[in-house]
């Protein structure tokens, strides 16, 4: 992630954030060191970012500070529309409403832009096709994921064998059939993916791997087909 892209990034973590986040928090969700965030929290607040707080208690920005607009095109709108209304299929409650949500943004700022008569494609979370219902909150994948924690999980397979592993999330797949966890496997010291509707529980675990996570990922996706 280059520098830019990481000050953004933490612009809208700021604006997100309903109480004060702490470096730590931020280093947590962009992957990198605290040094790196007190830098870049030093580096906003020189360029009069209205970034308020200290290290050790949190961060917050300040009211009516605005980042430019995205100008996004009518194709690229479109997408995001397509993609987000996509999202009734997967069953995550969580995700759909976010999906409302980032919606109803995306009309207001082109409406903003390019003044009423702007056509923004309407967003039907449609569950057609609905994959399998997952006996387990996929906010709790998902959330493991962002946060690099470990997962204790019970999972059977397509033979019903049953088995209790700790894994490392790296990532979610959604297929047209399933919705795939891919991870470490500590019991298999191997990648392995894992079809949401067959974790049967899952808890996330006290122990993280944040300074893994990266080179594991990378390591997973040279795995994959081309």
């Amino acid at each position: 992630m280059s520098r830019s892209t990481r000050l953004f990034e933490i612009v809208q973590l700021l604006r997100a954030a309903d109480r004060p986040l702490t470096a730590r928090r931020i280093a947590a969700l962009l992957e990198v060191s605290l040094r790196t965030v007190y830098r870049d929290i030093a580096a906003l607040q020189a360029m009069r970012v209205p970034v308020d707080g200290q290290a050790g208690v949190g961060y917050l920005l300040r009211p009516g500070f605005e980042v430019p607009p995205l100008n996004l095109s009518p194709e690229e709108v479109e997408a995001i529309m397509v993609g987000l209304a996509l999202l009734g299929r997967t069953g995550d409650s969580a995700l759909q409403r976010a999906a409302v949500g980032a919606g109803a943004k995306i009309a207001a700022a082109v409406s903003r832009d390019a003044g009423s008569e702007a056509a923004v494609p309407a967003l039907y979370a449609s569950g057609w096709n609905a994959l399998p219902r997952a006996p387990t909150d996929l906010a709790v994948l998902r959330d493991a994921i962002r946060e690099a924690r470990k997962l204790g999980v019970v999972y059977t397979d397509a033979a019903g064998r049953r088995s209790e592993r700790t894994v490392r999330p790296l990532a979610l797949l959604f297929y047209i059939e399933s919705v795939v966890l891919a991870a470490w496997c500590e019991l298999r010291s191997d990648f392995r993916h894992f079809r949401a509707d067959r974790i049967l529980a899952c808890c996330g675990l006290e122990e993280r791997f944040l300074r893994e996570a990266p080179a594991l990922r990378r390591r997973w996706q040279d795995c994959q087909p081309t």
